[in-house]
């Protein structure tokens, strides 16, 4: 069950990094400015993460299976709406409906483990299933830019509205939940939403928050919409050698989040790790971006790939810090944090770039060092903002 949920996550990993491979293509038919492309590619994950709360209490109400097989067609209308896109409003709003589809496609993975394995292999069962997913990265590397090279974008997103269809099959036919238990009320929508309210008065959520919104959004604005042009614009490299570096940074990513997952400790030891871990990740962004040897930014974007795998120590880090019956909405609002961080940073990054362009500078180095200032920021938040108190019976270090 847990390899037929990670079928539709897979999906999402694969629709919100496509724009790396076809943003060429996208800014030469609708002539899009870096700012545009940042729009366009920041519209998944600003509905994705936007629905989070809502997917977070669907699960709560009506459970994993339902709640993914009733949201995850929309991925497919918005894949099929953005290959026949004839302008950039229409593309967007297929981007969006493809970032609601995806939006419970972590989170149900995630509260499925929370649910049904012990909490001591959270960690490492949560990092093969980032791995697993992390296939979605492989089919928007040297497949796709292929696909895009020898058809178009429009071939792609219809390649991936058809592997969608599958992965909902996949799901429909093989995920089941044991029936709730009789005489066992369900709660109610605001009660639900009420409890996510009590998760930001809690002292230690903003640190956690703040951590997440950027950590994984800086992986992915590289990965998802700045490699490619980096590498062409940069280095004159083509699409498929652009894509042959996207496919190995993918593979390599595949690696980091099971690995970092044996590698988990409890307690201090824990986020000590991950401020260490998280300092580390954004002095390569910046030596991507001010050394501009086409070895340092194909060697530092590989390094960053593996070193993205202690993001999973975040999820981890969450699961210890609330209750066990708060835990899906714990993780529906980390996930939030996540992805409206993602959409912000593309945004950001977007402006970066067009401002440097318009003063004459190199848009990627502003783009790179404003992903290492938010990385540096938000750890030093993290370290500085109050942690979760010790829980009773919990192991400490």
């Amino acid at each position: 069950m847990v390899l037929a949920l990670c079928t539709a996550f897979a999906l999402s990993q694969a629709y919100r990094t496509v724009g790396a491979i076809m943003a060429s293509q996208l800014q030469a038919e609708f002539r899009l400015s870096a700012q545009a492309l940042g729009i366009f590619s920041a519209a998944f994950h600003f509905s994705f993460g936007a629905m989070q709360l809502f997917m977070g209490i669907g699960i709560d109400l009506h459970g994993v299976r339902r709640t993914v097989l009733t949201a995850f067609p929309l991925a497919i209308v918005g894949a099929l709406l953005s290959s026949v896109s004839q302008d950039y409003a229409l593309l967007v709003a297929g981007q969006v409906l493809i970032g609601v589809g995806c939006a419970p496609a972590f989170l149900v993975c995630t509260v499925f483990i929370a649910r049904h394995f012990p909490a001591a292999r959270f960690a490492s069962v949560s990092g093969l299933v980032l791995g697993i997913g992390g296939v979605g990265m492989l089919i928007t590397g040297t497949p796709l830019a292929w696909l895009v090279q020898e058809h178009s974008w429009r071939m792609g997103f219809v390649v991936l509205a058809a592997v969608s269809v599958l992965a909902w099959l996949a799901i429909w036919h093989w995920v089941r939940e044991p029936a709730r238990p009789g005489g066992q009320p369900r709660e109610s929508a605001l009660a639900a939403l009420r409890q996510f309210g009590a998760l930001f008065a809690l002292p230690h959520t903003l640190g956690i928050l703040v951590l997440g919104a950027v950590t994984y959004a800086a992986f992915i604005s590289l990965r998802g919409l700045w490699l490619g042009p980096l590498l062409i614009e940069r280095h004159g490299y083509t699409l498929v050698q652009s894509g042959n570096v996207a496919l190995v940074v993918s593979i390599i990513s595949l690696v980091g989040p099971p690995l970092f997952g044996r590698l988990d400790r409890e307690g201090p030891v824990r986020r000590r790790r991950i401020i260490g871990c998280s300092l580390a990740y954004a002095a390569l962004f910046a030596a991507i971006g001010f050394f501009t040897e086409a070895w340092v930014d194909v060697g530092g974007t590989i390094a960053i790939g593996l070193l993205s795998g202690f993001i999973v120590w975040q999820y981890a880090d969450v699961r210890a810090a609330y209750p066990a019956a708060i835990t899906g909405r714990a993780m529906a609002v980390f996930t939030m944090a996540m992805f409206l961080g993602v959409a912000l940073m593309q945004w950001v990054t977007g402006i970066a770039a067009s401002i440097a362009a318009a003063h004459g500078a190199e848009p990627f180095t502003a783009v790179l060092a404003t992903i290492a200032a938010l990385l540096l920021a938000a750890t030093l938040g993290f370290a500085m903002l109050p942690a979760p108190a010790p829980r009773p019976g919990r192991v400490s270090s």
